[in-house]
């Protein structure tokens, strides 16, 4: 049996010598395995404190880049007396393929490779963790097993082996991880239906329009009116709450010691990125963070050319790796993340977008806040804010609006109590909790602030850091109100998904969340949707005639045109108050420019209420690297040291 066997293992490999002696140790009659030495049951891999410190250094070499992965292996080898093995001249036996879920093995970088008779090996690039997985294959109680050895392999090559053998349960399992009742999956749009559906409701508006305007038109107007004062209210007491509530954010990040900081996966969806791909990891190689605890993961499309052509012309560190996603629909963000997710090693999982530029010391502020916040806290949102700012008039607005949103209104809303939709990037959740929440809708065009909801009915909390990720601001008007109305739509289906059941919404946010769920949702499409119909009042200043003037009275005219200018009067301020650090004073005097800003978004939303009806899950794709960083924001020329020095560095200042 031995030698048998033997004749199957890559002799190729470095060493081969540490299976033969755990052969060799074996009785060779088989009734005698039926129980396995003790030292198998206890410690299948005897690693001591010396070798596991051996380990570790020889991974952070290799994530530094000092030695190549095969010599990792041969390292882990020499460490565990395993066997290194082949994934292409040794292919695993397909027949285990489904011992265990591909899930568990992504996530472990672990495959049943070979059987014979009462014997299992497991190829594994994790030595050090496998007794997790001879505990999960013993739990299942495989039927004549009675010994599990395990072998070595690149990680890479378990992995792809994994994709390959369970592509149809992965890529059925990334469009479906969420729970039906709280996906928009189920929609299945009908064209004509909806057309009849809509052209019948434009017909009965229109009648009651046509019988009596002026009551249509002043209910409309009253309902105008009233989102607009609930959301000014909402962004006044928000920014009072957040300059009032003094919560430190920005943690001393030697609280963690090095050697206890979490491992980090970084996930960085891509498509069609010519420009941004071959800066990314100039931009990643800035991060101050143990490179052995830190991987970065480039998720492609299958069918994206253009991407995949310019990472094959481009050196990737060794912490960073590309996923490619399987085809199929939706093609969306959130789908291939849901796919990728099973791919991670890390603890905690983080999202960027391809353009970002992180601070330096973003995932030790991370890392620190979780060590230090309430448990029910699994989710943090960074800033954003963008470094192109001064390339023209609409970057300048958009970088008002951001900065008012993420330094003023949303850590107000956090501080406040209440449930925070979240932005698409800089997030960074706790693994389990994300994964026991299915994760992303892979059907919803903002998963975010979809995710983010349904992290608050679950009872977990999220809290805004004072950290800051620069990004390019879409600085172009049609690609702007393309992307706006992306936004708007994923707001429209992550209301009308969580409205399905009121009641059990309430009771799963509570009274206060529940408002605040109502207020920021129906004031913002409200007025996005509605704005011009107040705009219209500002005709009667140059004399023109409106229709309300004959059903209004004039002290009612007077009340509404204060209260517009009491909304502009907040609306500076709040913009003054978002902007004021010393890089974006030079924004002030754009302010007031914001009047012309606004109606894009109508564009926007008109946009988007069409594509709701008609075409939900389409993801109007934004294209990046249109727009050079400003002068004083310059993000990629800076060669990295040492991830080690650097995190060391960091830990004692």
């Amino acid at each position: 049996m031995q030698s048998r066997e033997l004749c199957k293992l890559d002799r190729q490999s470095p060493d081969h010598v540490g299976l033969r002696r755990y052969l060799t140790d074996l009785p060779s009659q088989t009734g005698m395995l039926r129980e396995p030495p003790a030292r198998f049951a206890a410690n299948p891999i005897p690693v001591d404190a010396a070798r596991a410190n051996g380990i570790a250094r020889a991974r952070e070499r290799f994530a530094e880049g000092q030695i190549s992965e095969a010599r990792l292996l041969s390292a882990l080898s020499r460490a565990t007396g395993l066997q290194i093995v082949s994934m292409e001249l040794t292919p695993p036996d397909a027949a285990l393929s489904d011992m265990l879920s591909p899930q568990f093995c992504l996530k472990h970088a672990c495959l049943p490779w070979r059987q014979h008779e009462n014997i299992l090996w497991i190829a594994t690039s994790r030595p050090e963790d496998f007794e997790k997985v001879r505990d999960e294959i013993s739990r299942l109680e495989p039927e004549g097993i009675h010994l599990i050895i395990p072998v070595l392999a690149p990680r890479v090559a378990i992995q792809n082996r994994i994709a390959s053998a369970h592509r149809e349960v992965l890529t059925e399992n990334m469009s479906q991880r969420v729970d039906i009742r709280h996906s928009c999956r189920s929609w299945k749009p009908k064209v004509r239906l909806r057309i009849l559906q809509l052209s019948a409701v434009a017909l009965i508006l229109g009648a009651i329009t046509i019988y009596a305007p002026e009551v249509v038109l002043l209910a409309v107007l009253s309902w105008t009116i009233l989102t607009l004062f609930v959301a000014s209210v909402l962004k006044l007491t928000s920014a009072i709450a957040h300059r009032t509530i003094r919560n430190d954010t920005r943690l001393d990040v030697s609280t963690v010691a090095a050697a206890e900081l979490p491992s980090i996966s970084i996930l960085v969806p891509m498509f069609r990125e010519r420009q941004i791909a071959e800066v990314l990891a100039k931009r990643m190689e800035q991060l101050v963070y143990p490179f052995s605890k830190l991987e970065v993961i480039l998720v492609l499309e299958e069918e994206d050319d253009v991407t995949r052509d310019v990472l094959e012309r481009t050196i990737l560190p060794n912490w960073m790796r590309v996923v490619v996603v399987p085809d199929g629909q939706p093609r969306t963000k959130p789908r291939a993340m849901n796919y990728a997710l099973d791919f991670c090693k890390g603890d905690i999982i983080g999202i960027y977008d391809a353009e970002d530029a992180p601070d330096p010391d973003q995932l030790l502020r991370v890392a620190t806040h979780f060590a230090n916040a309430p448990k029910d806290v699994v989710c943090l949102q960074g800033a954003l804010d963008f470094y192109n700012a001064k390339s023209n008039w609409l970057a300048r607005c958009f970088t008002i609006e951001y900065n008012t949103w993420f330094r003023l209104v949303l850590p107000g809303m956090a501080k406040l109590g209440f449930a925070v939709p979240l932005g698409g990037t800089t997030l960074f959740f706790k693994r389990k909790e994300l994964e026991e929440l299915g994760a992303w809708d892979a059907h919803n065009v903002t998963e975010d602030a979809d995710l983010g909801f349904r992290l608050a009915r679950a009872g977990y909390r999220t809290e805004v850091i004072d950290t800051t990720t620069r990004e390019e601001a879409n600085n172009r008007t049609i690609p702007w109100i393309k992307q706006r109305s992306r936004w708007l739509k994923g707001y429209l289906v992550t209301y009308l998904v969580h409205m399905r059941n009121p009641v059990e919404l309430y009771r799963d946010l509570g009274a206060w969340r529940f408002m605040g769920f109502q207020v920021h949702f129906v004031s913002a499409l409200s007025q996005f949707a509605l704005a011009p119909l107040l705009w219209s009042f500002w005709f009667m200043l140059f004399g023109m005639p409106h229709p309300l003037l004959s059903v209004l009275d004039r002290s009612w005219i007077h009340g509404i045109a204060w209260m517009f200018i009491a909304v502009e009067m907040l609306t500076v301020t709040l913009s003054v108050m978002g902007t004021h650090r010393p890089q974006h004073r030079h924004l002030w005097h754009w302010i007031p420019t914001l009047q012309f800003y606004w109606p894009l978004g109508c564009f926007a939303m008109w946009k988007a209420l069409y594509e709701l009806a008609f075409n939900p899950f389409y993801w109007d794709k934004t294209q990046h690297g249109h727009s050079l960083p400003d002068a004083d924001h310059s993000t990629d020329d800076t060669p990295p040291e040492s991830s080690f020095n650097r995190v060391t560095n960091a830990l004692e200042m």
